[in-house]
């Protein structure tokens, strides 16, 4: 097995085991507050039951359980076929990503670490969201009164991966390019 498979399995599996844990200890060990919190993720989708805050760096970071039915971010939570679209987009990603892999070079090491967190992050959320509907998120951020959206290891693990891909790809267009020649005078 060449060495950039080696690599791309590794931190995808590395990637995921990280996330489905860390949302498994959410789901089972944060608290929720609400009438009936019988079944997660189901309660707290349906507004019957709430992930209680718990403060990680007082008035900047808690964990707290969230349901996400949308992406990243909580973006296409009300997207009529949200959920099989972006369960369609999750899928085909993660092939265009294996086609990539299989088309790189071993050395090119930056690129196969990208695309093997990007697919650990991918596959992450994916299985949330055709085993549960939703996604697991946990982590949020706030300062004073605004609080960013709820996130997962997961969806760091795909921001992550998405700025490698970008830095290495700018140093790669540099590589290429051949500098000017000054003029004539």
């Amino acid at each position: 097995m060449p060495s950039r498979w080696k690599l791309f399995i590794f931190i995808t599996l590395l990637s995921l085991v990280l996330d489905q844990a860390s949302k498994y200890w959410a789901r089972n060990s944060l608290p929720k507050e609400g009438p009936d919190c019988s079944e997660i993720p189901a309660k707290i989708e349906q507004h019957k039951c709430f992930g209680k805050p718990v403060p990680v760096i007082d008035g900047y970071w808690d964990w707290r359980l969230s349901m996400n039915p949308g992406s990243a971010f909580g973006l296409f939570n009300t997207l009529p076929g949200g959920r099989a679209l972006l369960t369609l987009v999750g899928v085909i990603a993660v092939l265009a990503i294996g086609v990539m892999v299989r088309r790189a070079k071993d050395h090119q090491r930056w690129l196969i670490l990208a695309l093997a967190l990007v697919a650990g992050g991918a596959v992450g959320n994916l299985i949330d969201r055709v085993y549960f509907g939703v996604v697991t998120d946990f982590v949020l951020w706030r300062y004073k009164e605004h609080e960013w959206p709820v996130f997962n290891v997961a969806d760091v693990v795909l921001v992550i991966g998405v700025a490698i891909l970008i830095l290495d790809l700018g140093k790669d267009n540099k590589k290429g390019k051949t500098p000017a020649k000054p003029a004539a005078a």
